[in-house]
């Protein structure tokens, strides 16, 4: 666990250090990934995102992957962290380890159990490295049910890791909610204007790592070259 938590601090440290606004603490590098976390990585995501907690001078998300929701919400509490993504919201999708059914009625209840209102809900509609169930279901459809759920904010993404969200996609979706829109994967310093001219913010990693590779660390003068472009849109 000392590797990684070194690992997650050096990421963490590069990614202030290039001013971005707040990171997620994702146990990214479990593959192949479960629905659910087994208790040995509930117990390693928790050391880490504690870790990176105490550190971090910005706001801390948890993401437990593939989809835990309950497992990110009750991390989050446990270490104040503000905000959780959640992949699988009110879809039900089918992805390599099964199919994945919607958490909101389930999640929305364990948030007030846990007196949770204050951490934010970031949820994926129609995510990447899943297909829906059923093809009928549009991507509008999933958004309004998203918003009638209680999302604080939805994500939408492109197919797959570092693919970009499709502009179309977000403007169909800005068309039946107000919530804020997250673009999801694949911005990088070249499309930020482009992506953040129909959203309020982005989940980055490949743009901001050696080569585009996930599992490389975070490369400080990559990751301030994204800024640039960013803080040019703002």
């Amino acid at each position: 666990m000392t590797k990684v938590i070194d690992r997650a601090l050096a990421d963490l440290h590069a990614m202030q250090n290039a001013g971005v606004d707040a990171v997620i603490v994702e146990n990214f590098c479990d593959h192949p990934a479960g629905t659910k976390l087994e208790p040995e990585q509930m117990a390693a995501l928790t050391a880490v995102a504690t870790v990176v907690a105490r550190e971090a001078t910005i706001p801390v998300g948890i993401d437990a992957a593939f989809c835990d929701p309950m497992a990110s919400l009750a991390i989050a509490v446990a270490v104040g962290a503000t905000f959780i993504r959640v992949p699988v919201f009110v879809d039900t999708v089918v992805t390599s380890d099964g199919i994945v059914k919607p958490c909101a009625r389930e999640l929305q209840r364990y948030r007030k159990l846990l007196g949770a209102e204050n951490i934010a809900l970031l949820c994926d509609i129609q995510t990447k490295h899943t297909f829906m169930l059923s093809s009928a279901i549009s991507i509008e459809e999933s958004a309004l049910m998203a918003t009638e759920c209680g999302a604080d904010a939805l994500i939408i993404t492109g197919a797959h890791t570092g693919s970009a969200s499709p502009l179309e996609t977000i403007r169909r979706v800005r068309e039946v909610t107000k919530l804020p829109l997250i673009a999801g994967s694949g911005v990088n310093a070249q499309n930020a204007a482009d992506q953040l001219s129909l959203v309020e913010a982005a989940i980055v990693g490949s743009a901001m790592k050696p080569h585009g590779k996930a599992e490389e660390p975070i490369d400080e003068a990559l990751a301030a070259k994204l800024m640039q472009s960013v803080k040019a849109c703002r």
